[in-house]
């Protein structure tokens, strides 16, 4: 009988239709008849061998902070997921080419083209791919190109939602409809309170997405760990969550979860400072006639520069511990697969 491993790297090949030479070659797999997906070698290798693997957005690196704070931030996060026992992959489009997992020359390219990479989410990957541009994917466009090649965990610092008011405008984040349709976990610490957190919730019930909170009963808000909103799953442990997610794969349910890490309490405290200025931000936007995608980079700003820079302290500090979470989840639910192969292979 062939070995487990053996198993998963035969259908990891099958399900991106790899080419074996010029993987081993190039490091390049063709996804599809002319679109190339980049696998890094050490992600390649740990899923081929079902080793613990978490994925990463890069928006956070190019258009959530300045150089070189983003580039130091993505290397630290990605060091949280290795010194917890998984293998991180950044994910981006340089080039025209999907990445996954980054070098270092990758990131720091990355972080230095800052704004100037387009934001990608899942509408824009073909798009980016076509004119063979440089893209820094969103929530949603991660998840798409995660999933794609089998990665079921993707870390985040908080997912996009229905934005206030949102019944009149329809601005609703493209994150929610995709995790409707994608099998991925995201493990982040809520939706920002500058969007409606209620009718976020109700959207992901619309959609089908298993909502669950670590260690809490109510879902959390980003810069602070209440929301006033409870949530109808509660996992408590990273085994518990392995679980869940292993769960959600095996009944084909097609839909994602999402796991909701309250922030560290010593960060938590800053929360009230910080919703005063999301207000006042929240307000500079209607006075400026700020609109569509161009809301969350602005009130990002707008709060760092009210609470003199506070806020991204905090969102460092929850992205971290959200890396941290994953990193345990990732080794807890490979080591859930591989202990269900040994008992397959026994029977």
């Amino acid at each position: 009988m062939a070995s487990s491993a053996a198993l998963r790297l035969n259908n990891l090949r099958r399900h991106l239709d790899l080419d074996d030479t010029a993987n081993k070659a190039a490091g390049v797999n063709p996804a599809g008849a002319s679109i190339n997906v980049k696998v890094a070698p050490e992600v390649s290798e740990a899923l081929s061998l079902g080793r613990a693997v978490v994925a990463l957005e890069s928006t956070i690196i190019s258009h959530g902070m300045p150089y070189p704070q983003n580039l130091e931030t993505a290397k630290a996060v990605e060091a949280v997921v290795r010194d917890n026992g998984a293998v991180p992959a950044t994910i981006a489009i340089l080039d025209g080419v999907p990445r996954i997992g980054l070098s270092g020359e990758e990131l720091e390219r990355l972080a230095t083209l800052g704004t100037k990479a387009q934001k990608t989410a899942r509408r824009d990957i073909a798009y980016v791919v076509a004119r063979g541009g440089n893209g820094a994917t969103t929530v949603s466009g991660t998840m798409f190109l995660a999933s794609m090649v089998g990665i079921h965990i993707f870390v985040t610092g908080g997912m996009g939602g229905v934005h206030r008011q949102g019944e009149y405008t329809m601005d609703v984040s493209s994150d929610l409809t995709h995790l409707g349709r994608t099998p991925i976990a995201v493990i982040c610490a809520g939706v920002k309170s500058i969007l409606d957190i209620p009718r976020t919730l109700e959207y992901l019930e619309t959609q089908g997405v298993c909502v669950a909170a670590y260690k809490t009963n109510e879902f959390p808000a980003f810069f602070t760990a209440s929301s006033g909103c409870m949530v109808p799953c509660r996992v408590d442990t990273p085994e518990e969550c392995a679980s869940l997610i292993e769960a959600n794969i095996k009944l084909k349910l097609g839909s994602g979860i999402l796991i909701g890490v309250p922030i560290p309490q010593e960060h938590s405290t800053s929360g009230h400072i910080i919703e005063s200025a999301i207000n006042k931000a929240i307000k500079e936007t209607k006075e400026n006639n700020i609109s569509g995608n161009a809301i969350t980079p602005f009130l990002l700003d707008r709060v760092n520069a009210l609470t003199g820079g506070v806020s991204l302290a905090s969102n460092i500090a929850l992205v971290k511990n959200n890396a941290q979470l994953g990193a345990k989840v990732a080794v807890a639910l490979a080591l859930l697969r591989e202990n269900s192969q040994r008992k397959q292979e026994t029977e």
